[in-house]
Order: C-alpha cells, then structure tokens, then sequence
C-alpha cells in the first residue's frame, strides 16, 4: 500500500510539471471524438439506413435486413470496422502522447505520425481480436480515458434489472462478469505493448497473459483499486468544499451570491475534468512501468513556442468563458418540468401492477399520466396486462390471447403484498377518465394477435383517447405507423430499448431506455418536434441525469421519489442546491460539456 502511495505521488509531480501539456492532449482527443467522430458515424448509420428504406433497427427487424438488405449489412460491418480502428487511434494517441511528454518529443506532427504507425501495423485479421478485447478492457480502459465511443457500448439497463429475477440468469451473469474482470485483467497490458512495441494483437494477448501468470496480476489491480480510492477521496473533498463555500456564499447581499456560484460551477465542470486527467496520467504510467522503458523513467525537458504557448491561453480562456456562460444559464435558467410517469400504474410497489385499485392509488400522487399495458385476448377484446404469460402474477401458465376477456377478468393477481382483479381495457379506462387521470397506453403485440387487431383498437378506442388526452406507444413500429394512418391526432410513442442512430422516424416521439439515452439524441428529436421519455428511471442520480438533459418525462416505478427529485432540481431556495444537483449529474455524464 505504501508502496502504491509513493508511486502515486511520485507520478502526480511528474504530472504537475507539464499539467497543461497533458490537459492539452486529453481536452484535444475528447472534442475530437465527440464533435466529429461521433458525429460523423452517427450521420453515415442514418444515411446507411435511409438508403436502404429501413427507417429503424431493433430485434424486430435483424433478420429482415440481413436477410433482404446484404448492401446495409455489408456497410454497417465496414462502419464497424473503421469504429474499431477509431478506438484504437484514440488509445494510441493517448498512451504515445504521454510517453512523448514524459521523453520531451511531443509535438502535433510527431504525434500523428506514431499514432498512424500505430494503425499500419494492423491487419484485417486483427480486428475481431480488437472487438473482443475493447469489450474486455471497458472498465478499466474508462479509468484511464473516458471515451464516449466506449461509454455507447453496453448493456442496456432493463437487461441488467430482469436478469438478477431468474436464479439461472443470475449465475449466468454472475459468471460472464467474472469470466470477464479475470480476462480484463490478464490481457490490461495488451494494448500498451502494441503501441510501444509494435506487438500485433494476437502476439501482444499471448505476453500479457504471460506477464500477469503466477501471480502478477495482483499488483496491477492493487494498483488500479488505490488509484480509484485515491481519486474517489480527492473528488469527494473538492465537492465538499466547493458545496460548503457556496452555503456561506448564498448570505452574501444581491447578485454576489450567483457570481460566486457560477465561479464554483465553472471550477466543478473544469476541475472534474482536470482530475479524471490526473487519474489517466497516473493510471498509465503507474500500470506500464513494469514494461521497462516503455515510458521515461523521468521527465524531459523541452521548450514551447510563445505561439503555441499563446495559441493554448486562447483556447483556454475560451473553454473557461464558455464553460462560465453555460454554468450562468444553468443556475439562472428555468428548466423544462419533464411530465411525470407512473410505470405500469404504481408508486412505491403500492399495489399490482395494472390494476384499477394500483391506478386509484397512483392517482392521488398526481402523476401527469400512467403508463399501463394491453394485451388483446382470445375473443378479440383487450385486457390491461403487461406479461405474456399469466404464470407470475396469477398462477396460471397461460397467456393472454389463450383466454377470453370474461375468464382473464375472473383471475386474481399477486404483486407486492396487494391482490386484484384482471382489469378489461373498458373498465381501466373509465375509471381513469373519472379521476381525469391521463394514460400512456402501450399497445403489445405478439405473434398470435388477429388480423384486425390494431384496426379494432383504433376504432374502438381512438376518439376517447384523444379526448382524453390520452398518449399511444408500442414497441412495434407497425403499431407506430398504423396509428398514425388511423388516428392521426392522437400522440403516437415509438419504445425504442437502445439508441442506435440519429432520430428519424415517423411517431410524435420517443420512449427510451434511460442508459443509452443521450443528450445529443434529446436535442435533434426536440429539433424535430418531438417527445423524447426515459424509462424506467427509479434511482435520484438518474432522475437528475434527464432533467439535466431536458427529457419531455420520466417513466418511473418510484413516482415519489421523482416528484422529490423534481422539487429539489426546481428548488430556488440556494445555489448551493442547484451546485449539488449538477454534482449529482456529473457521475452519470461521459462526455464533457463545456
């Protein structure tokens, strides 16, 4: 521990003789990605999909356009390819970057030549080696640089809460994460021995392995455990002490009160930054020693031009003015109220989900609207269910297009110590349109639904849903696309459980899964005039996250907590307040912002 202590302050003021270099480097990569590469790849997925008539992907449609559209196919993997050689460059630039500032060699130039070297070396072959081994390294490789290209590719959230419910599933995700740290862990030096030694990957996967047997894996996760509690420390003493002036700031008369605080929350945007470049440097060059002369054992000296050294306080100051301008509007702006959304018509498990006492209950929380679930049943009719089997809530291992509507209402559903009756969609509906409570109505669809069932659903249901106010959404595009023909005023939702493209698509708006929802989607669907919500957000941080965003609602099992969480970002009584919610977010941003 004392060792890794001394290693750590040893690399810190190797850090802080040439801090700005770094920050340099780092801020340049980071823009880059984000105002170009992530962009770029964005625009040419659309493209790619509009050419060939596919206006979404999603499971419903992957054999379709494998199978009818091989020219998409054949573009995405290409995309996918250069994606991963993106990722690589980065990386490249990163580690070469720092050996060059430690050796006194850097320079733009000198930099773009290595890291192109870099990409020479690779093969074709190499690529699917690459793919592996950026899903292995995610989490570590995010303690070094926090890459929005990496931070896109994981598993959505909802696929993580449902698999801890099946003892099999769990042990199965039990084992891949293990499978997948001792992995991570044994092939952590891969990438530094192809950059500095111009290893092929296969080559460089064999000598990690080898350089971390017996044994010597243990002082690299030490090492990388000590770095993220020393980090930790550090973030939670420059938060606190920043949130802690600001409390003695808001007693300062007039405007005094919000000049110091956007000071403060320009030094929280900026000094968040600075310390996750502080754990990159050390990380690096704290994990790569043991490769021997990898990296200068102590830092060159070397000299910068007063152009460049004047071109840096530009930029600088620009990045600081900016940053200032955006924390002024944030604590002096009014943020958009995103409208409140009871998932599956409860709150705080205060009964069964999609049953009419639940809805009665949830109503007294004053939820904007409650989502709820219908299904079509054996005789052609629709019951609020959410679950194609009936087995978990009822006990009855049917689903519901087996049964008519008259037997599934006489069934009785468990779910958090409460009992119900199976509600028809007639009978939810009125009591919802008694207590003027709005609905978010999911239309599921399955295989075995009838010809007629979307037709019927429009005619029967259309017009009082609209005069209620009421919201359709589906996870089925064809339902999307087949209200929109029929009910054209009724606000259509397409549920779409990954972000993949650009928005561009025909519904009035978006339902997304809250983890790979981002704030760059939430812009261009509001530039298109249309609703973006966030499902299923349960935990604080998270709420903070997509208001912070400006999402149009929040789908949440626990609408207390949002209601909270909305009077707390709302809350004008400090700016310390506002200080400590945008702290909040921070954790839950990967891409700087200033």
């Amino acid at each position: 521990m004392k060792q890794i202590l001394a290693t750590i302050k040893r690399e810190t003021r190797h850090f802080n003789q040439y801090w700005w270099v770094y920050l340099t480097l780092f801020f340049s990569v980071d823009l880059v990605i984000q105002l170009v590469v992530i962009p770029a790849f964005r625009l040419v997925t659309t493209y790619v999909l509009q050419a060939g008539a596919i206006p979404f992907v999603s499971y419903q449609n992957i054999v379709t356009i494998i199978t009818q559209h091989p020219l998409v196919v054949v573009a995405l993997l290409l995309e996918l390819a250069l994606l991963l050689l993106v990722i690589y460059w980065q990386f490249a630039v990163i580690l070469l970057g720092v050996r060059d500032i430690q050796a006194g060699t850097i320079s733009v130039r000198h930099l773009l030549r290595e890291s192109g070297q870099a990409l020479r070396q690779l093969r074709p072959a190499s690529l699917l080696v690459l793919l592996g081994y950026f899903v292995l390294v995610i989490p570590f490789a995010n303690l070094v640089f926090r890459t929005p290209l990496l931070s896109k590719i994981q598993i959505p959230a909802f696929i993580l809460d449902f698999m801890p419910r099946n003892a099999f599933l769990l042990t199965g995700l039990l084992v891949f994460y293990t499978l997948l740290i001792v992995l991570g862990v044994r092939y952590l030096l891969a990438l530094p021995l192809m950059v500095y030694r111009g290893q092929r990957p296969q080559v460089a996967l064999v000598n990690s392995w080898h350089q971390t047997s017996h044994g010597q894996w243990w002082p690299l996760v030490a090492r990388i455990l000590v770095i993220s509690l020393v980090a930790g420390l550090v973030m939670v003493i420059f938060y606190g002490l920043l949130v802690g002036l600001q409390f003695v700031l808001d007693l300062l008369p007039g405007k005094l009160s919000l000049v110091m605080a956007v000071v403060n929350l320009t030094l929280v945007q900026l000094g968040s930054e600075c310390l996750a470049i502080w754990i990159g440097v050390v990380t690096i060059m704290t994990l790569v020693r043991p490769l021997g002369d990898a990296i200068p054992a102590t830092p060159a000296a070397f000299r910068v031009s007063r152009g460049i050294k004047r071109t840096l306080v530009v930029a600088g100051s620009l990045i600081v003015l900016v940053t200032a301008v955006s924390g002024g509007f944030y604590l002096t702006g009014n943020n958009r109220r995103p409208v409140t959304i009871s998932h599956r018509g409860v709150a705080e498990k205060n009964g069964v989900q999609n049953t009419i006492p639940a809805l009665e209950g949830t109503h007294r929380l004053y939820p904007d609207y409650v989502e709820m679930d219908v299904h079509e049943t054996k005789d052609h009719q629709f019951v609020v269910m959410h679950d194609e089997n009936l087995k978990e809530l009822a006990g009855v291992n049917k689903a519901p297009y087996q049964l008519t509507l008259s037997q599934l209402t006489h069934l009785t559903v468990h779910e958090n110590g409460y009992r119900a009756k199976i509600a028809s969609f007639d009978d939810y509906l009125k009591v919802a349109d008694r207590l003027h409570q709005k609905l978010l109505v999911e239309v599921k669809t399955t295989p075995h639904d009838s010809k007629g069932m979307l037709t019927r659903f429009s005619n029967r249901y259309a017009k009082t849903l609209e005069r209620h106010g009421d919201q359709v959404q589906s996870l089925d595009y064809r339902v999307v696309t087949g209200m929109r023909r029929r009910a054209s005023h009724l606000p259509v939702i397409y549920i779409q459980p990954y972000n993949f493209t650009y928005p561009n698509i025909a519904a009035d708006g978006y339902s997304m899964e809250y983890s790979t929802l981002t704030d760059d989607f939430i812009s261009l669907a509001h530039l298109q005039h249309k609703l973006v919500y966030s499902w299923t957000v349960d935990e604080r941080p998270v709420m903070m996250q997509a208001m912070y965003d400006n999402v149009d609602g929040v789908i949440t099992n626990n609408l207390q907590d949002l209601n909270a969480a909305i009077r707390s970002y709302d809350s004008r009584r400090s700016y310390a307040r506002r200080l400590l919610n945008y702290i909040m977010v921070v954790p839950g941003s990967q891409e700087f912002e200033p």
